[in-house]
């Protein structure tokens, strides 16, 4: 038995990589014979990076998933060019071109070497090599390795595959809004959440390609592309070209199965339209806050990746700059390189923030809806486009309550009507209507549903407001169960891209909620609100919410309430009272304006008068994400392929397997 593990052996290799850089550095800055050099290649993989080739592999692709090839060549001297670049897998030259572009973030010559679209048919591990000569014939070459998933034919096809991603979700998410909507009794919980009736199960390792806390973009890209992604990357693997829409590309799951199997691809969000997770579901960028770009590629690669559905936020990237609203910039926009375009068959990209996106978006066959009310009354088009706010949606404690008439203490109007928009559906009702417009297609169709304001919220560390996200969320998984049900051949895989803000369940409240109340206006801080407040173990209890007819708690605040704690925090006031606004949103792009603008700024700017300040981990004022596992649950045709402790690149071959084995 080896002494060291494979963990092991690689922490050494980064170590000798480490001082073999350092030690390639000062010998390249004291000699004038220094050779070329290969300083990235991709796909990404240990036999690059630490020279060894034991699993696990890196980078992982379906048979026929296409991908792009790509090395950085640092020649000798900035004068020096590359005169020819050559790829080769398993030692057979590829013929496909091979382009060159400047590698800017490094500078000095520096050429990012692409071969695109490339594909593989044969499953196991092939080994890729590149070499290139320079123009004083000096040869450099460096290879590694990358594996072909095969897939077994054996039971039957997933015709539609749904992924439904509550945004920042761990095991305390779904706890606490199981405790506040079913209620627990002698231990036992009332009832299940819809999530908790699928009968498959898996824990879920989060971590992106360079770190162990991922961000939403890899978070998400890894269900769409089966790949490791850099932080702030989707659909694409880093390079050294400053350009955030040339990185090399992934192909992406509504891409590979609208390309061989003519489905369709729907996305469904409570979060802007740009943000990172629905963007990784059919977007190739480097920068997941490149907005204009991210919002003209759902339409110009539309013809890529089957889009027929788009919902959520995000009106402001789809109106020409210069309107109320708009935030479109030439800036967040892209021109794409001449050999990306042409190999991926995609348009090259312009930069045009005078582009009315909404309107391309109808006269390319999409309907549009504005509010709820113009989505009932589209029936069921061939496609729609939906966008119900300037960015971000409505957190569904606001939206409930402007539904119910409710207005905070001394308020002229509800939070939704403070925003401008008094009309937007809830996510539930978001994904029946998506459901109903892809089933038309016969081929099936690719669906993800992001319940985001789980996390968004969690980054406040405004507990009830989080609570009813994942509420919405498991209402909008029992619309896709019901249509699963009706729809055997229906895949829904429930699942987060990473857990937010460390939560946990620490007990419930010792007090009435009107004592609560008296006590958070008495500027006494903790001999206050903890002291005497805050029971853990038995005295806990079981806390009761009462809920009314529209599936929600009557009031978040009911006596005895669930308390919430947080590891991940950052510095916060708290009173354990449900908070009359949400914080300011810097998405918003009339944030600076009344009334947006007298909403809190922080966790610091509410809650003041009780004096508990709570202190935090991490510096800032919001809570981060956390390295921890996260639950997914499976249910429908292939549902029992998802089980065991699983990487999350896992999730996307699995889904896949349901997609392209055995029969239909």
């Amino acid at each position: 038995m080896p002494i060291h593990s494979t963990h092991t052996r690689r922490v050494g290799h980064a170590l000798a990589a480490s001082g073999f850089a350092l030690l390639t550095t000062l010998v390249a800055s004291t000699s004038n014979a220094a050779a070329p050099a290969v300083t990235r290649l991709t796909p990404p993989s240990a036999l690059f990076t630490f020279n060894d080739n034991t699993p696990p592999i890196i980078a992982r692709f379906l048979p026929g998933q296409r991908f792009d090839l790509q090395a950085t060549l640092v020649p000798t001297a900035s004068g020096n060019t590359f005169t020819s670049v050559q790829f080769y897998v398993d030692g057979a030259l590829l013929p496909n071109p091979v382009s060159q572009i400047p590698a800017d973030k490094i500078g000095n010559g520096a050429q990012a070497a692409s071969l695109r679209a490339y594909s593989n048919t044969t499953p196991g591990v092939h080994k890729f090599k590149v070499v290139a000569v320079q123009d004083d014939a000096q040869t450099v070459e460096a290879s590694g390795n990358f594996e072909v998933v095969g897939i077994s034919q054996q039971g039957r096809r997933a015709k539609n595959i749904i992924f439904m991603i509550g945004d920042g979700m761990g095991i305390a998410h779904r706890t606490a809004a199981r405790i506040m909507l079913k209620g627990v009794q002698q231990g036992k919980a009332n009832d299940p959440l819809v999530m908790d009736t699928f009968p498959n199960v898996a824990l879920i390792q989060t971590a992106s390609l360079n770190t162990i806390v991922t961000d939403s973009a890899p978070g998400a890209s890894c269900y769409s592309s089966g790949n490791k992604n850099n932080n702030n990357q989707e659909g694409v693997f880093p390079d050294d070209t400053a350009a955030d829409f040339d990185n090399p590309r992934t192909e992406l799951i509504g891409e590979f199965l609208h390309r061989t199997q003519g489905k369709s691809l729907g996305i469904v969000t409570t979060a802007d339209v740009f943000d990172a997770t629905p963007a990784a579901f059919a977007v190739h960028t480097q920068n997941r806050g490149a907005g204009t770009g991210i919002c003209d590629q759902y339409l110009d690669e539309r013809s890529q990746s089957g889009l027929t559905v788009l919902m959520g936020g995000g009106r402001k990237w789809f109106l020409p700059n210069g309107t109320v609203g708009s935030a479109r910039k030439n800036s967040s926009d892209y021109v794409l390189p001449a050999d990306l375009s042409t190999a991926w068959g995609i348009a090259p990209g312009v930069l045009d923030q005078s582009r009315n996106l909404i309107n391309d978006f109808t006269a390319a066959g999409f309907a549009y809806a504005a509010t709820k009310t113009e989505m009932d009354a589209a029936g069921t088009p061939n496609m729609l486009l939906g966008l119900f706010a300037f960015s971000n949606m409505n957190v569904s404690k606001d939206k409930i309550d402007g539904r119910r008439g409710n207005i905070p203490a001394g308020a002229a109007q509800s939070v939704v009507a403070d925003f401008g928009f008094p009309d937007q559906p809830m996510l539930d009702e978001m994904t029946d209507k998506a459901l109903a417009v892809l089933s038309k297609n016969q081929n099936g169709f690719v669906l993800m549903v992001e319940a985001a304001s789980i996390d968004k919220q969690a980054h406040n560390m405004d507990s009830d407001r989080w609570m009813l996200e994942t509420i919405e969320f498991d209402r909008a998984i029992g619309v896709a169960k019901k249509f699963a049900e009706k729809n055997p051949d229906t895949l829904i895989i429930v699942t987060a891209d990473h857990e937010c803000a460390g939560v946990n369940l620490i007990g419930a409240s010792l007090v009435k909620n009107s004592d609560l109340i008296t006590r958070s206006t008495s500027g006494l801080g903790a001999a206050k609100l903890r002291a005497g407040v805050v029971g853990n173990y038995e005295a806990a209890g079981f806390p009761r919410y009462e809920i009314a007819a529209d599936g929600y708690p009557i009031s978040t605040d009911p006596d005895y309430k669930v308390l919430i704690g947080y590891a991940g925090n950052a510095d916060r006031y708290e009173d354990w009272l449900t908070n009359p606004y949400p914080l300011q949103d810097s998405q918003q792009p009339l944030v600076s304006s009344v009334p947006l603008k007298n909403y809190p700024a922080g966790p610091k700017d509410r809650d003041v008068a009780g004096g508990f300040l709570i202190t935090g981990q991490v510096e800032g004022s919001s809570a981060v994400h956390t390295g921890s596992d996260i639950p997914l649950s499976a249910y429908g045709r292939g549902s029992s392929l998802f089980n065991g402790v699983m990487d999350n690149t896992e999730v996307f071959f699995r889904a896949m397997q349901s997609a392209l084995g055995g029969s239909r």
